[in-house]
């Protein structure tokens, strides 16, 4: 074959690129971050033969400039033929096994289609090429294997020597067999799901990197880094390799076993400390409601601190209900039912706000909590205090001066919980809360912008000690919320659990924990200088901008913390701000309206303006979500949020040089700026929101 030479080097003034060529090649280069990585595979095109597609096994990937007119097409050839070269990689040694490459490429490929654009799909459809036809008919590419392999085939001309399909193949098809960004949205619910327009899930993000997008949005959710997306790319690799040569099921609990060693190591955590994942934060309330009736033969009453700003789920949870209609298990259910095994309970909520949405003060707050556990206690029923350390507008409650009252109770039976799901903590915070035998619920979602719905509960020794005692197994509802290796090995409560595997939650804890492990290696004094010279900006940049009122006064130190030295509970990282015209609130629905339009390209909308406004009207702006909060007693609105989050000081740190560090905090200082000019432009233009 002649005239063959690697893409990279084909930028010539050929027909291809032509003017309306570029602009698709650019979107197919664009979106190679959602393509494995391989070493030593070459994607060469070919000008003699246009309509070429070729899989030199384990060197080169060969297609024709006929695919290449049609950008979209190849970039699905392109991903399948470096998925097939990622399984066949994975064989190893023995490579008798070619059917498994081409059934487990087909599959990737089937769910990557899918996940495409509407528009994308719209220029496939009347195409006809093997691979689309063989998608398009294909609901299910492991259900009936056999009968595409000889297709396949055509595209590497080997034989397979096995055409039979062996069962051990079948657990890691089903869980390995999946793009990154799939694995990164499922064994959630249906809020991961991505729309098929802009491919945003219902908080504003997607399973792959948005790289185009300014992100502070880290109070409610993020977008994977490109850092993040690539090292846990990897890891399905090698998940692949290690479950074909070891086994799936032993590769499986290693992997789990190896996340939460890592967690342990990060926040340097004993191992007598459990960790249990799971789905969501409100996930992590459901298993406490179904460990404290495990362990608790008193009655139970959950006092809820921060009701109004925790998961909107987080009530139901506690009370033993369903709170989607479906779970990450895929069952589906009806929200609000009870779970079946559920013990009634009472739930005491304590809002931080009154009714007329206004922050009660923190001797206010400590005063009704300190009256429900009075009152449970008088009722002879076991306390379970679920304390707030970061809600999502940036509070805590109770104080530490309340918690020492209580302790000093006589004859309380009291179990504390801390919500800890925003992670705004340093591993001395977390290891203080377990040593005082304090359940810690966390995410890797939040701070730390690992994909949103990766929740996990640590527990401290004298809690897995009284699990471990108790006889009683877990709700029987629970069987259609989590599988039995969720839950650690040596548990008796949760030995009749639904087996399988949560392959969605290990790839997004994996994520979190790439972010963890990069933030923690920026030396102490610099992230702390970091932090510091950041939020102090975001502080002055909303109380400069007029049309932005923020809701948080005295209180932005954190001074409830007498602690001697900086930590990141001593400072505040989230910043939340009502959003104001003609000195009025915005309605509840213009305020949601003008988050959608912060995070999308606007340049459409002024066509006819200067440069600079075009510019500043395409830039997507991610910021935290809509909160609903009265603006006075009559008026409806809500706040919306920027966030610190992990990677300003991690991406910040990435050359290893104090000058540049300090010199990429302020890029993304500039960010701030850019995005509060962006919500004033909207603002300006009213009928945008309407």
């Amino acid at each position: 074959m002649t005239n063959n030479i690697l893409i990279e080097n084909q930028y010539k003034r050929t027909s291809l690129f032509e003017k309306e060529n570029v602009n698709y090649l650019v979107r197919i280069l664009k979106r190679f971050n959602t393509v494995p990585k391989i070493n030593n595979i070459n994607i060469i095109t070919s000008t003699s033969e246009p309509t070429v597609f070729k899989i030199v096994p384990n060197k080169s990937i060969i297609i024709g400039t006929a695919f290449l007119d049609k950008p979209i097409l190849a970039l699905v050839y392109l991903r399948y033929g470096i998925e097939w070269q990622l399984w066949y990689k994975a064989l190893g040694n023995d490579k008798k096994d070619i059917a498994l490459c081409d059934i487990a490429a087909l599959e990737v490929i089937r769910i990557f289609y899918n996940l495409l654009p509407k528009d994308d799909k719209e220029k496939l459809e009347n195409l006809d090429f093997v691979l689309i036809n063989l998608i398009k008919n294909s609901s299910n590419s492991s259900a009936d294997p056999l009968s595409k392999i000889i297709d396949l085939q055509s595209f590497h001309g080997l034989k397979t020597a096995n055409a039979t399909i062996n069962d051990s193949w079948k657990a890691i098809v089903d869980n390995l067999a999946k793009p990154t960004e799939y694995l990164l949205m499922a064994g959630g619910d249906l809020r991961l799901n991505i729309d098929e327009i802009h491919l945003l899930n219902k908080y504003g993000c997607r399973p792959f990197p948005r790289p185009e997008a300014f992100t502070f949005a880290s109070s409610t959710a993020s977008s994977v880094s490109n850092f993040a997306f690539d090292k846990t790319d990897k890891v399905r690799s090698i998940l692949i390799r290690n479950s074909l040569k070891n086994g799936f099921k032993s590769t499986t609990i290693e992997f789990s076993e190896l996340l939460k060693n890592s967690l342990r190591k990060i926040f340097k955590l004993n191992e007598e400390c459990e960790i249990i994942f799971s789905p969501s934060g409100t996930d992590s309330s459901l298993q406490i409601a179904a460990i404290t009736q495990t362990i608790c033969q008193k009655e139970i009453t959950h006092i809820l601190v921060a009701s109004d700003e925790t998961g909107s789920g987080v009530a139901a949870a506690l009370r033993g209900c369903h709170f989607e209609n479906t779970t990450a298990l895929n069952f589906p259910i009806k929200k609000g039912e009870r779970i079946e095994g559920f013990r009634d309970v009472n739930l005491i909520e304590i809002p931080f706000r009154d009714e007329n949405g206004a922050l009660k003060s923190t001797i206010q707050l400590d005063e009704e909590v300190f009256a429900a556990v009075l009152k449970t206690k008088e009722e002879g029923r076991q306390v379970v205090l679920h304390t707030m350390d970061q809600s999502k507008l940036g509070y805590q409650s109770p104080s530490d001066d309340l918690i020492k009252k209580l302790n000093k109770i006589d004859n309380l039976s009291m179990q504390i919980i801390v919500d800890g799901s925003q992670l705004r903590l340093d591993p001395k915070d977390i290891q203080n809360y377990l040593n005082k035998g304090y359940i810690v619920t966390v995410t890797g979602s939040k701070f730390f912008t690992g994909p949103p719905y990766a929740g996990a509960l640590i527990l401290p020794k004298n809690v897995t000690k009284l699990i471990h005692s108790s006889t009683n197994p877990l709700p029987k509802g629970l069987t259609q919320y989590y599988n039995n290796s969720d839950w650690p090995a040596s548990w008796f409560c949760s030995t009749k659990l639904s087996d399988g595997y949560n392959y969605g939650s290990y790839m997004r804890w994996n994520a979190a924990i790439v972010e963890m492990d990069r933030y923690y290696k920026t030396p102490i004094l610099y992230r702390n200088m970091g932090i510091e010279m950041f939020c102090n900006f975001v502080e002055e940049s909303i109380h400069e901008a007029t049309f932005l009122e923020p809701i948080y006064g005295d209180e932005t130190k954190m001074k409830s913390y007498n602690s001697k030295e900086f930590g990141i509970r001593n400072i505040r990282t989230i910043f939340p701000f009502f959003i104001l015209h003609n000195n009025e609130p915005l309605s509840l629905d213009k305020v949601k309206k003008l988050y959608t339009l912060l995070n999308s390209d606007l340049s459409e909308q002024f066509e006819d303006a200067s440069l600079e406004i075009i510019r500043l009207a395409a830039q997507k702006c991610h910021i935290g979500q809509a909160v609903n909060v009265k603006y006075t007693n009559d008026i409806e609105s809500a706040i919306l949020r920027i966030s610190l989050g992990s990677r300003v000081i991690s991406e910040s740190w990435v050359n290893r040089d104090i000058s540049l560090f300090f010199r990429n905090i302020e890029l993304q200082m500039s960010q701030i700026t850019i995005t509060i000019k962006k919500i004033e432009l909207i603002l300006n233009n009213p009928q945008l929101l309407d």
